[in-house]
């Protein structure tokens, strides 16, 4: 049989209705615009029978629907029409929305599917790679054909099924994918978009279907594409054993868990940030530190596992480095096994999971929030042995004069005077590299990862103030004002300080911490501030956080009842100074990395090899150059080569943010996320985006991929409110929002961020952990 050939929308579904076997097309009446305009009662007597029938009237002009451009949505269509006078009316306003003299257009009537229960879009190839997988946008909250097309709906789906996907035959999606592939067949096209619904008797309408336009072709093989996801599920399935030296039965893989990689690098990072990522924190050092802080030992254990390009962490090995050192081993397995189900459970707290599903540290109101163990078979007895461990790790670690976090502001200050000596004390630029990237895992993130831990220790304490009263939401929002960072500083500073001053305090700050493509401060100055602003950029600070006598006494005796070893002032003092010493030792440690990769990119520069070459380098060619005399130039190129070829794969590989089972692999639905929303405040305003240009960020609602403490420059023109996708509530843009009273919602996760880049006007309250849509 040959191919059918495509017409317009609706001589294609006409043509399509006798041989379709997997759905049904409903009947339709067309005519073109020629036939309205001479023989407009002809064509109202054709739709007599629909008199009463509610219909959908529908353009289906030439310029529609084409290969090259499909002009989805330029042409009106109404539904929901009823009796001959609306028709007509209907049919005017179609007819006027072609705007032009072609009387071929057509304009055609079905009549509505009824009682809805599902509509949406397919897509038989990712658009924007072109990647062989069928991508299903769907609604079914409102009844209506024309919610995810119209973009109409606040609870638009999202599941993807790679080409070779199995799934059974009572999967939701099961008759659609069975839908999209005998389309594939019947068009002869592989690239296809298909508007579908189904009712409540679960029968599957063909409402459109025309070929996909795809922004860029396929350019790597479906089957090379099927054996890379065979390879990661294999992979995921050895996870799903025990292992002799791991609690836990099982794992899963997230993208945000602990130390969130789509936050820092992305989901799908080019390999010098990748690589640079994993051997800067994720590989050793996160074990050796936390270890270090009184948990559990997981040397040897690499955190991060490099699927496809993507970074996932290793959630298991994750959990089990969060159980103190000294809890029993029969209790602190069936704690990480408790961690796993929960997360699976409630997959929306992957970027939260030290806040909802692990004990980390012990806090005034941690008996209150331990009586969840309860219900999952955890005795008094067990509850009462984590908490005292958790206390003793918590006094080991906020120690006023004892604690490690003190030694790790000690250290991170030798990391300044370490880079001095590697600049002025070495000559061969490799060696620069090597050295301050060595330099860097030694003095910069070792103490910057014992400094978070304590950091993040110290906002639980802060929080377990409120939750028991002492504070209140506005006293802990003052609090967090009060900070000196970083972050609070740079605003001032540029404020205050001449140009090449605040560049020469802050140039090393790039958006991207591990990208080389991602230009900084001191690069493209004038792309990041508009000077002739500063003087009226510096924010005002919320100084107003006192604490009385009352609270004072209140938290003695709390501290006193839990058995937590610091006074109630020392305990102010500790959380300023550990929230604080992260966000200094998190600008300490970037510079020494800004500038390897700085010194990275001119020596590929002086082999013939630029910038964007330099981003798909392995960090470990520079490890092998160190210590061998091979060549260069050859060892470069054939690390970017090698990158491009294993990146080209990443690009087409679409995988879940939370991977549970070998079978995500293949086919999943994005999952809803819970953002983070910070401060009570609430603010409208135009959407705009990092690279919108500095007028349009003034007065904005900005959305920014992720919340890396390079994005700090936003704060200085005059935003709104800021969305990201990917972020936790500990991470750094949180604090900063804080800090400045600014409403952020921080981790939208991928659904949310990807609807609310098409909107005009978004509208956040904080107060209300609400985003909603204007325009």
């Amino acid at each position: 049989m040959s191919p059918i050939a495509f017409g317009t929308k609706a001589e294609t579904l006409d043509r399509l209705a006798p041989v379709v076997t997997a759905a049904r097309v409903l009947p339709q009446v067309r005519f073109t615009v020629r036939d309205w305009q001479v023989a407009r009662a002809a064509v109202l007597d054709r739709l007599a029978p629909w008199a009463r029938t509610a219909v959908a009237v529908r353009s289906s002009a030439q310029a529609e629907d084409g290969a090259a451009q499909s002009m989805a949505g330029r042409f009106t269509s109404t539904l929901d029409v009823l009796g001959p006078e609306s028709q007509a009316a209907a049919i005017d306003d179609v007819v006027r929305s072609f705007g032009r003299k072609d009387d071929t257009d057509q304009v055609f009537v079905q009549p509505m599917v009824g009682d809805v229960s599902m509509s949406g879009v397919v897509f038989t190839r990712d658009a924007g790679t072109g990647s062989p997988y069928f991508v299903i946008n769907y609604d079914e909250s409102t009844g209506r054909t024309d919610t995810v097309t119209g973009g109409r709906s606040a609870d638009t789906r999202t599941f993807y099924a790679f080409r070779d996907a199995v799934l059974t035959p009572g999967h939701k999606f099961a008759g659609v994918v069975v839908l999209a592939r005998e389309l594939q067949t019947l068009l002869g096209e592989d690239a296809l978009d298909i508007e579908f619904a189904a009712d409540s008797a679960g029968v599957l309408y063909l409402l459109q279907v025309r070929p996909l336009t795809l922004a860029r072709g396929a350019d790597v093989p479906a089957a090379a594409i099927s054996q890379a996801l065979g390879r990661i599920a294999r992979k995921v399935a050895d996870g799903q054993r025990p292992h002799p030296y791991l609690l836990g039965s099982r794992t899963v893989y997230g993208v945000m868990p602990d130390w969130n990689p789509a936050e820092i690098i992305g989901i799908r990072p080019k390999p010098l940030a990748l690589s640079l990522y994993k051997d800067a924190i994720t590989d050793s050092v996160w074990a050796y530190q936390r270890n270090n802080y009184g948990y559990r030992n997981l040397r040897s254990f690499p955190l991060l596992f490099n699927l496809g390009g993507q970074p996932y962490i290793d959630v298991r090995v994750s959990f089990n480095s969060f159980v103190p050192a000294d809890v029993a081993p029969n209790l602190a397995e069936r704690l990480v096994n408790y961690y796993i189900d929960s997360l699976v459970a409630v997959p929306s707290h992957h970027d939260k999971v030290e806040f909802e599903i692990v004990y980390s540290c012990y806090t005034l109101d941690l008996p209150r929030r331990m009586e969840r163990l309860t219900a999952h078979g955890f005795s008094t007895a067990d509850r009462e042995a984590l908490a005292d461990s958790l206390r003793r790790l918590t006094n080991r670690i906020i120690h006023p004069d004892t604690g490690l976090w003190l030694a790790d502001i000690d250290k991170i200050r030798r990391l300044e005077e370490r880079r001095r000596l590697v600049a002025e004390g070495l000559d061969d630029p490799l060696a620069k590299v090597y050295w301050l990237i060595e330099d860097c895992k030694r003095y910069g993130t070792l103490p910057f990862v014992g400094l978070a831990r304590a950091a993040f220790i110290a906002v639980q304490l802060l929080q377990s103030l409120v939750a028991t009263g002492v504070l209140s939401p506005d006293e802990h929002r003052r609090f967090m004002a009060g900070l000196s960072t970083v972050g609070s500083r740079i605003s001032v500073d540029f404020a205050t300080l001449d140009r090449d001053a605040f560049l020469a305090r802050y140039g090393h700050l790039r958006p991207g911490t591990y990208d080389v493509l991602s230009a900084r401060y001191d690069e493209t100055p004038d792309r990041y501030f508009d000077w002739a602003k500063r003087r009226d950029a510096g924010p005002a600070q919320d100084r107003g956080f006192a604490i009385s006598i009352d609270q004072l006494n209140r938290t003695s005796k709390l501290l006193a009842e839990h058995q937590l070893g610091h006074d109630a002032v020392g305990l102010f003092n500790f959380i300023k100074a550990a929230i604080e010493g992260r966000e200094y030792a998190k600008f300490v440690f970037t510079q020494s990395l800004s500038d390897a990769l700085r010194l990275l990119r001119d020596s590929l520069g002086e082999h013939g090899l630029s910038v964007d070459d330099c981003a798909y380098l392995d960090y470990s060619c520079i490890q092998q150059l160190y210590a061998s005399s091979a060549d260069p130039g050859d060892a470069f190129r054939q690390s970017v080569e090698s990158g491009r070829r294993a990146h080209a794969m990443t690009e087409h590989i679409v995988l879940p943010p939370l991977i549970v089972e070998p079978g995500d692999v293949w086919a999943f639905e994005v999952p809803p996320a819970e953002p983070n929303f910070v401060t009570v405040a609430a603010a409208e305003g135009p959407v705009a985006f990092a690279n919108s240009g500095r007028e349009a960020l003034e007065g904005s609602i900005l959305l920014i991929p992720s919340a890396d403490p390079g994005f700090d420059w936003i704060f200085s023109h005059g935003i709104r409110g800021f969305v990201t996708m990917w972020g936790g509530a500990n991470s750094h843009m949180a604090v900063r929002a804080a800090e400045l009273g600014l409403p952020a919602v921080i981790g939208a996760g991928e659904a949310n961020y990807q609807a609310w880049l098409r909107a005009q006007v978004l509208s956040i309250d904080c107060a209300a952990r609400q985003v909603r849509v204007i325009r």
